[in-house]
């Protein structure tokens, strides 16, 4: 085991560092490398493998919605970004241009997508002409540009992919209706595929989307008590459609424009994975999303016959989860760190004694319980291990997200627990936009969400002590 410490050693602890510890994760874990573009990232086959398990998962769930794929392009003409001027200018400085074709310049600059509203609304000004052209149910799968100042591999990168959902529809109703299913769709994934707790809420009109009348989210706590919005839902309204004149003849034969949403969910959610799961030997992977789910590792694989059975093991079991054979000439030690650090849900140890009790050793990741299981019963075993670390993962999520979620009444009780308690901070808003910047000014905490489940922690805004009716969560934030 002496390779093991050593490399658990190299890692800073979430402890000493967390902002450095998360990095190590990433980078020894091998979801991600630096790339010699400023800001963007090299997705490794094992960080593309778990994107691809998202992607899987979320676009399953799109398409029992009714939802259809498309694909836009890359490049938006400036005077098409120019359309939706609210829109324009809360994206204006994180856009990159492309101002040559060759050695010409263009005639008109073309922006990188920061996001695609204004590709679709081109897109549906084409295609809606009549009520039963609606609803469109659209999403695409790309990467994304924006121009950041400050990144982190997967949390803040000036490219980064995702998904983004845009639809329309023939009422505000059956749009506000989308908007919510979405939100739900989200924080069902999250909560279900990455065993990761989330309060679903509205965002303030400070923290709304660029151009949405209403913007929704899913807000997760990570091991060090910050916030990470980790999917967002947006209600347009008819703004979009009237910038872009997209015009349909409803049941009434009268003009009117259609209603429209957005929502995404970006390759961020693969660093609160490693933020909310994470502990001071790596990774450790939510199973239902997890590349490899099983490692088979055989012991003393020099001695007859070891080899072999862990081989005819490993294919067993994929035909039921998916299953990686290491039969490296590694030590034992240096792969049980290496997989500890990959966060590998569960590990198979078979060696000679095992093989002659017909029996093998499985190790869980998240709390290191071993069990001495039957060969005969792995069909069984594993399913039930790899859900049980599921729920042990999620419980484990949550009981922190409990522990870390304080109630304050009054100013100065704000500013002293986001000083000194990391974590959400339950308290009561008058809904003066004023209130909300002195809080983020002084207190250093932003409003994460209105949330669904309103409770009423006083009468009084925390900030301003005029009356209050809604309660928010606040918190610092990634």
């Amino acid at each position: 085991m002496a390779e093991q410490k050593k490399m658990v050693d190299n890692n800073t602890s979430m402890e000493e560092d967390f902002a450095k510890w998360y990095t190590d994760v990433v980078k020894k874990a091998e979801l991600a490398a630096y790339s010699g573009v400023r800001g963007c990232m090299v997705v490794r086959p094992y960080g593309t493998a778990l994107w691809e398990n998202i992607h899987d998962e979320l676009d399953g769930r799109f398409k029992a919605t009714g939802h259809e794929n498309v694909m836009m392009p890359l490049f938006i003409p400036e005077s098409l970004l120019q359309k939706e001027k609210d829109h324009v200018v809360g994206f204006a400085p994180e856009v990159a241009w492309v101002t040559h074709g060759g050695d010409e310049k263009l005639q008109e600059r073309l922006c990188i997508r920061p996001t695609s509203e204004t590709l679709f609304c081109d897109h549906y000004s084409e295609i809606i002409q009549s009520y039963r052209d609606l609803p469109k149910l659209y999403n695409q799968w790309c990467s994304v540009v924006r121009w950041e100042k400050t990144t982190r591999p997967f949390l803040r990168t000036m490219e980064f992919f995702w998904q983004e959902g845009h639809t329309m529809h023939e009422t505000a109703q059956e749009a506000v209706e989308e908007t919510m299913k979405m939100l739900d769709v989200y924080a069902e994934f999250a909560e279900d595929c990455l065993a990761i707790p989330v309060i679903k809420g509205k965002k303030t009109d400070n923290e709304k989307f660029a151009g949405a009348e209403s913007t929704y989210t899913i807000e997760a706590m990570m091991h060090d008590g910050k916030a990470l919005q980790s999917g967002t839902t947006h209600y347009f309204g008819d703004g979009f459609s009237k910038a872009f004149n997209i015009q349909f003849t409803g049941r009434d034969n009268t003009l009117q424009y259609p209603h429209q949403t957005s929502w995404g969910m970006s390759s961020r959610i693969i660093g609160a994975i490693v933020m909310t799961h994470g502990d001071n030997n790596g990774l450790v992977m939510p199973p239902r999303v997890a590349p490899v789910q099983v490692v088979v590792l055989p012991i003393a694989m020099h001695k007859e016959g070891v080899l072999e059975k862990a081989q005819a093991l490993a294919e067993r079991l994929s035909k039921f989860c998916r299953v990686k054979l290491d039969d490296s000439d590694n030590s034992a030690g240096w792969k049980f760190a290496e997989y500890e650090m990959k966060g590998v849900p569960l590990r198979l140890e078979i060696g000679p004694k095992d093989i002659e009790n017909n029996q093998c050793v499985l190790v869980r990741r998240d709390n290191r319980e071993k069990s001495f299981v039957s060969l005969d019963e792995l069909e069984t075993k594993i399913p039930e291990l790899l859900d049980a670390v599921h729920q042990g993962l999620y419980e484990k999520a949550l009981a922190r997200r409990e522990e870390m979620t304080y109630s304050v009444t009054n100013f100065e009780a704000m500013k002293e627990n986001a000083a000194v308690r990391p974590g959400f901070i339950k308290a009561m808003w008058c809904g003066s936009p004023a209130c909300e910047d002195k809080l983020k000014d002084e207190a250093g905490v932003t409003s994460r969400c209105i949330p669904e489940e309103q409770e009423k922690i006083s009468e009084s805004c925390v900030c301003c002590g005029k009356p209050a009716t809604l309660m928010l969560y606040w918190g610092k934030a990634y």
